[in-house]
C-alpha cells in the first residue's frame, strides 16, 4: 500500500478510535462474555488446518521457583522469574479445538498479561481508552467475576486528543507487565507511578471483589508531570513506570522508560533508586537468586541491592543498538526481556538490534566471569534489513527460540490481508558452552505475539496471520513442534483487527486452554474431543 494511502487508513483508524472511546467514559459492570464480533469473509478461509498432535513431553528442569510469584506458568507475562516463555500445562493438542471469547470495549480492551490464582481463576489487565481494567475472569466462561478500574494512562489522553495513536500502540505502562505474588495478589504499577498489591476476595452473597492492600508511591523518585485532561501541555518530566517484579528478597523493583531502576521494602515502604542516563527501559526483567537482569536500549545489566535496598550494578553489557528504530520495535534497542537459562542456570540471552539481521546474544551470568569470556554466541538470524523482535525468547534447558516482528507496528499495519514476513528459529547452546548453532526455522508468520511452549507436550504456540489476496485479515492459534519446528495445526480465532493481539502474548492455564489477548479482548482456544 503506497505511504500516502496508509497514513490515510492509520488516521481513519485513530478518528474511528478516538469517536468510540466516548462511549467508554461511563462505568463498566461485570457481566457475562460478550462476543468478539467477527470482520467479512470468516467464512472464506480455512476454519482448521494440519492434524491433532500427540503429546511429547520435553526433558529438562524447570526455572527454580521464586519464593514471592505465583507457581511457575501463572505468574506473569513471561511465566516465570526467569522469563522462560513455558508452561508446565499441557496446551491444546488440536483435537477439534473451540473457540470463545470476551469483548472488553467497543473498541479496544485488549487483555494482554494472563495468570491464573490457586483455583485457576484468571486475572488479567485489560486496557480500553478510560482506563486499565484489572479483571477476574471465570476460566472457562470468559465471564467477568470483578473489576477493578485503574487510571488513564498520559499516551492514552495525548492519543484522543491530538490524533497520535503511535502514543499508545509504544507504550509499554500503566500495569500491563504485573506480576501474581505467591499469596495471589497481583502487584502492578499504575499510571500515577504507585506500586499497588490488590487482592480478591469473594463476599458472603458471592460476589466477588478486588481490595488494594498496599499502596506505594514512587513520586517523590520518579518525574510526574504526565498530560491528563488537566494537564493537556505540562512543561515538566513524565517517566511512566514500564514493570514491576521481586527479588529473592522479596523487595519489589521498578523500572521506569527514562532509565530508573528503583526498589520498594514492602515491610518498611522504604524506596530506593538509581538512573541509569541518557537510556530508555521499555521491557520488563527477570529475577534469579543471582540478581536482577534488566536491557536498557544500550545495556544488558546484573543488578543488585545493598543493605539499604539501593539498586547497585554488578556487571554491564553493551550491545549492537544499530542506528535507529525498526518497523517491529518500540525503540532503537533490544525488545526482549532477558531470559535466564541453561542447564546449570549460567546464562542469559537477548537479542541486539544490529542493522542488517539482529542477533541472538548469549552471555554467561556470573558477576566474576572475564570480560572476554562474557560473551558465549552472537548468532544471526532472519532475513538481510528484514528482522527484529519486540518479544521475549522462549528459553527450555540450553534451547532458545527466537521470532520475528518485523514490519508490525499497530493493528492498522496489517489492514486488508496484509502480513509480515514472519518466521521463527531455534538455536542451541552447545553443552560444553563453546558456541550456539541453529537447530530448525520455521516460516510461521506470527506478528506481534509473545509465544509459549507447554514442556508437558512439546508444542509452541504462535498467533499467526498469512497474506490473504482477497483482503481478509484472519487470526489463528498456531501450533508448532518444538523438536522440528514442523507446524502441526492451527485453528482459526477470528477476523478482522479486532482479533489483532498488538503484543499480547499466548498463555496457557492450567486446565489446558491457550488464551490470546487480542485488539477488543480475549480469546480461548480449547480441545473438546
Amino acid at each position: 500500500m503506497p505511504p500516502p494511502y496508509r497514513r490515510a487508513l492509520t488516521r481513519a483508524l485513530a478518528l474511528t478510535l478516538a469517536v468510540a472511546s466516548v462511549t467508554l467514559l461511563g462505568p463498566v459492570t461485570p457481566a457475562g462474555a460478550a462476543e468478539i464480533p467477527r470482520a467479512p469473509g470468516h467464512r472464506m478461509v480455512p476454519g482448521y488446518q494440519g492434524a491433532p498432535a500427540t503429546a511429547s513431553p520435553v526433558p529438562g528442569q524447570a526455572p527454580p521457583q521464586h519464593p514471592y510469584l505465583a507457581p511457575n506458568g501463572r505468574s506473569g507475562m513471561h511465566a516465570d522469574a526467569a522469563g522462560s516463555g513455558t508452561h508446565p500445562y499441557p496446551g491444546p493438542l488440536g483435537r477439534s479445538p473451540e473457540v470463545v471469547g470476551e469483548r472488553i470495549a467497543p473498541v479496544g480492551g485488549e487483555c494482554a498479561t494472563a495468570t491464573f490464582d490457586t483455583a485457576g481463576r484468571l486475572l488479567t489487565v485489560c486496557g480500553t481508552f478510560t482506563g486499565f481494567l484489572l479483571k477476574l475472569l471465570d476460566p472457562r466462561t470468559l465471564d467477568t467475576l470483578a473489576e477493578y478500574k485503574l487510571p488513564q494512562r498520559s499516551s492514552t489522553v495525548e492519543a484522543i486528543s491530538r490524533l497520535d495513536f503511535s502514543k499508545i500502540f509504544k507504550d509499554t505502562s500503566g500495569g500491563a507487565y504485573f506480576y501474581l505474588d505467591d499469596r495471589d495478589r497481583v502487584v502492578l504499577a499504575d499510571s500515577r507511578q504507585h506500586v499497588l498489591r490488590i487482592a480478591h476476595r469473594q463476599n458472603p452473597d458471592g460476589r466477588w471483589e478486588f481490595v488494594v492492600e498496599d499502596d506505594w508511591d514512587l513520586t517523590g523518585h520518579v518525574p510526574h508531570d504526565c498530560v491528563s485532561w488537566t494537564n493537556l501541555f505540562p512543561s515538566g518530566t513524565c517517566d511512566p513506570v514500564t514493570s514491576v517484579m521481586p527479588d529473592w528478597e522479596g523487595r519489589i523493583w521498578w523500572v521506569t522508560r527514562l532509565g530508573r531502576v528503583g526498589t520498594v521494602d514492602p515491610d518498611t515502604s522504604v524506596i530506593r533508586s538509581v538512573r541509569l542516563a541518557g537510556e530508555e527501559i521499555q521491557n520488563s526483567f527477570s529475577v534469579a537468586r543471582d540478581g536482577v537482569s534488566i536491557v536498557s536500549d544500550h545495556a544488558l545489566y546484573s543488578f543488585t541491592a545493598d543493605p539499604d535496598g539501593t539498586p547497585r550494578i554488578q556487571w554491564r553489557q553493551t550491545y549492537d543498538r544499530g542506528t535507529g528504530t525498526k518497523p517491529g520495535s518500540v525503540n532503537q534497542g533490544s525488545g526482549t526481556t532477558p531470559d535466564l537459562f541453561g542447564t546449570d542456570e549460567e546464562y542469559v540471552a537477548i537479542t541486539d538490534n544490529a542493522d542488517d539481521r539482529m542477533n541472538v546474544l548469549v552471555y554467561r551470568r556470573g558477576a566474576d566471569v572475564p570480560a572476554d569470556r562474557r560473551l558465549v554466541c552472537s548468532v544471526p538470524v532472519f532475513g538481510s534489513g528484514r528482522s527484529t523482535t519486540d518479544n521475549s525468547l522462549i528459553s527450555w534447558g540450553n534451547s532458545l527460540v527466537v521470532e520475528n516482528n518485523y514490519g508490525y507496528e499497530n493493528p492498522a499495519s496489517l489492514l486488508l490481508g496484509r502480513s509480515v514476513v514472519g518466521g521463527a528459529t531455534r538455536i542451541d547452546v552447545r553443552p560444553d558452552g563453546s558456541g550456539c548453532d541453529t537447530v530448525w526455522e520455521s516460516a510461521v508468520r506470527s506478528p506481534s505475539t509473545v509465544p509459549k511452549l507447554s514442556t508437558a507436550n512439546g508444542l509452541l504456540y504462535f498467533y499467526e496471520k498469512e497474506p490473504n489476496a482477497l483482503g481478509i485479515d484472519a487470526w489463528y492459534l498456531t501450533a508448532v513442534d518444538f523438536r522440528t519446528g514442523e507446524r502441526r495445526w492451527r485453528k482459526l480465532t477470528g477476523t478482522g483487527p479486532a482479533y489483532d493481539n498488538n503484543w499480547a502474548p499466548v498463555t496457557i492455564g492450567p486446565d489446558g486452554t491457550a488464551y490470546v489477548g487480542v485488539f477488543n479482548g480475549i480469546v480461548a482456544v480449547r480441545d473438546t474431543a
